[in-house]
C-alpha cells in the first residue's frame, strides 16, 4: 500500500476516505465517521464542518489553535442503521496530546438529508 488511509481500513486513501472528502457522498454512517477521523488526522476543517448536520454543526472549528492531536488509529465497535435516514456508530479513537494518551470513545448519531449522511452529534462513553 503506498499510501495507507488514516481510517483504519486496509486500503489507499485515495480509494478509500479520499473521494468522499472530495466531495462524493458516503454511502453510510460508518463511511462517514471514518472519512471524519480521516479529516481530523488531516486537518481538513471545511469537510468536518461540511459533514456535520445544519442542526447541531458549530459556527467554527479552529483545530489549529488548540495544542495539534496526533492521532494514533480508529476502532469502529459498532455500526446500526435504524432506517433510511438514521444510524449510529460507536468507535474509539486513540490520540496523544502533549505527549499524554487519551481515548475518545464514542456513540455517534447520523441522519441522511437529501441523499447525504451527516454527523448529527454523540454520547461520550466512560474509558
Amino acid at each position: 500500500m503506498k499510501n495507507p488511509c488514516p481510517c483504519g481500513l486496509a486500503a489507499d486513501f485515495e480509494h478509500c476516505c479520499d473521494p468522499y472528502l472530495s466531495g462524493a457522498p458516503a454511502p453510510d454512517a460508518e463511511s462517514l465517521m471514518r472519512s471524519r477521523y480521516s479529516a481530523y488526522v488531516l486537518g481538513d476543517e471545511p469537510y468536518l464542518l461540511a459533514s456535520w448536520h445544519p442542526d447541531t454543526r458549530p459556527e467554527t472549528l479552529d483545530l489549529k489553535a488548540e495544542e495539534p492531536a496526533k492521532w494514533l488509529g480508529l476502532s469502529v465497535k459498532r455500526h446500526e442503521q435504524f432506517d433510511d435516514s438514521h444510524a449510529t456508530v460507536e468507535f474509539v479513537a486513540r490520540y496523544k496530546i502533549g505527549g499524554r494518551a487519551h481515548r475518545l470513545h464514542e456513540v455517534s448519531r447520523f441522519e441522511r438529508l437529501d441523499g447525504r449522511w451527516y454527523y448529527r452529534d454523540g454520547d461520550l462513553l466512560a474509558k
